[in-house]
């Protein structure tokens, strides 16, 4: 909404720049916990401009003031395309918005479906190999986390369910003791039942910063079973061992007890890659962001042959959204299935056998030598005598 309401305007004579624009809005206009709140003068100079030069709802009754609200979603504050995602997700916001104009008797049916569009560009949505760490790479970061400072030591685990688990940092912040299975000598199992995204206290009904919601793309009370092999159930026992839990169970927290930040196990990453990586990788995209461990416990359980149905099911994806981001793994799997049914036939194969010999001149060719004319009926080879 914050997109499209610079669009229906009467003209845009002393509207602020975009940025001060958005943030006012988005802020302050839509969000609800903050309308009792008086705000900066500058963000109610940008306020009172909008009450003054914003058209009406009905006016979207006109297709093309729609139009132009449309073409506003299509560009990032920059002026550049939004990615065909962000379209799809915007539309669809002002579409209900119309739908509950209509039922407000502000217009009398919802214009958006009678203007035609054209489909936003596709986007690759395939992941970059050249981000994703190789085992090598992910024990060596793991490593420099664990020897930086006391921090990186709270934090080694964190980013190992990262690796081992293909756990995403939003379902790590939230996990809880009752959630591990942590034997001595074997496999262990994680159940990931909620996720703790960083919102902002002014988005949360709580007024915490991190809000408290369900699994990706699944329903409230979903519960991801993954199995962790013993590397991250030795590291798991011996972070509780050290640290102890929360007093609401969670295994991670900071050294005053609060919720992990993004800002405090980003700036613990860096410093790993600095330790970690050459300086040509480090000016690269590889293990950029902490969440490209995920990624690179996916690629490993794919190369390693385990099926795209099992690892979607560990790392909470669909199988198509697998293999839309890992299409370029799924094509190294299939170099590793080829070798595999190769060496199978090669188990059965006349290779190394010695073969029947032809004698070329009861065939009436060699071997050899290409047809020059097709017979009515192939001349069977016939063993010399």
């Amino acid at each position: 909404m914050a997109t499209v309401t610079p669009a229906p305007v009467k003209d845009t004579k002393g509207m602020a720049d975009p940025r001060t624009v958005r943030t006012a809005l988005y802020s302050w206009a839509f969000n609800v916990s903050r309308r009792d709140e008086e705000p900066p003068d500058e963000v109610a100079k940008v306020l009172a401009w909008f009450e003054r030069k914003s058209l009406p709802t009905s006016s979207l009754a006109d297709r093309m003031r729609v139009r132009a609200a449309l073409d506003a979603l299509t560009r990032k504050l920059d002026g550049t395309t939004a990615s065909a995602s962000t379209i799809r997700r915007k539309r669809a916001i002002f579409h209900n918005a119309l739908n509950y104009a209509v039922d407000a008797g502000r217009l009398t049916d919802n214009p958006l479906p009678q203007v035609p569009r054209k489909a936003p560009e596709q986007v690759a949505e395939e992941l970059d190999p050249a981000s994703v760490p190789d085992p090598r790479q992910a024990l060596a970061l793991l490593d420099a986390v664990r020897t930086q400072s006391a921090r990186g030591r709270r934090l080694v685990a964190f980013f190992g369910c990262m690796y081992y688990a293909a756990a995403r940092p939003a379902e790590v912040i939230g996990l809880r003791l009752e959630d591990c299975d942590l034997p001595r000598r074997a496999w262990g199992t994680l159940w990931l039942r909620e996720t703790r995204p960083r919102s902002g206290s002014a988005w949360t009904d709580s007024g915490e910063a991190h809000d408290r919601r369900g699994l990706k793309h699944r329903p409230r009370k979903a519960v991801r079973t993954v199995p962790i092999p013993p590397d991250l159930v030795s590291l798991l026992r011996w972070h509780i061992t050290a640290y102890g839990v929360a007093p609401d169970g969670r295994l991670f927290r900071t050294q005053r007890g609060g919720l992990i930040q993004d800002n405090g196990h980003g700036e613990v990453w860096a410093e790993a890659r600095m330790r970690a990586l050459t300086p040509a990788q480090q000016a690269s995209q590889l293990a950029k962001r902490p969440y490209d461990l995920r990624h690179a416990a996916v690629y490993t359980w794919l190369s390693s042959g385990v099926e795209p149905q099992v690892v979607a099911a560990r790392a909470g994806h669909s199988v198509a959204v697998l293999f839309r981001g890992y299409a370029k793994c799924l094509d190294g799997a299939a170099v590793t299935a080829n070798a595999r049914i190769e060496q199978a036939f090669e188990n059965g194969s006349w290779r190394g056998r010695k073969l029947p010999h032809v004698c070329p001149t009861r065939t009436g060719h060699h071997p050899n030598q290409g047809e020059t004319h097709r017979e009515k009926a192939p001349i069977p080879a016939i063993q010399c005598q």
